[in-house]
């Protein structure tokens, strides 16, 4: 939703987001006809990303090394500080990140138990 205040002495400025209706009831007391809702949102719902395709796009570039890259940058570690947490080569980390080198089973479980995720992502 965008609404939009434009009255006398007070700038132009516009609230975004999600707004309960009771803080759309004040702006509208205080505000009266000088405020406008410009655009509703709400009547188009909400929509499915599995439906966008944008989304399947992207859902089918990730590999297994992808994802594994992804959750070990997300906490913040180096190739080797998660090589030494499983008790491997850095290299082994490399190539499993550029799916030069399958994830196995085990690892997978390693990994997802790590990273608090399913372990499917990993494989």
């Amino acid at each position: 939703m965008l609404v939009v205040v434009n009255q006398p002495l007070i700038n132009d400025f516009r609230i975004e987001g999600m707004l309960s209706s009771s803080f759309l009831d004040n702006l509208r007391k205080e505000f009266g006809d000088s405020m406008k809702i410009i655009r509703q949102d709400e009547d188009e719902g909400w929509v499915n990303a599995d439906d966008l395709d944008w989304y399947k796009e992207e859902i089918a570039k990730e590999t297994p090394g992808s994802n594994l890259r992804f959750y070990r940058k997300l906490a913040d570690m180096t190739q080797k500080e998660l090589a030494d947490k499983l008790g491997m080569t850095k290299q082994h980390i490399s190539d499993m990140e550029r799916d030069k080198r399958a994830i196995s089973k085990a690892t997978a479980k390693k990994l997802g138990s790590l990273f608090k995720v399913s372990p499917v992502r990993f494989i």
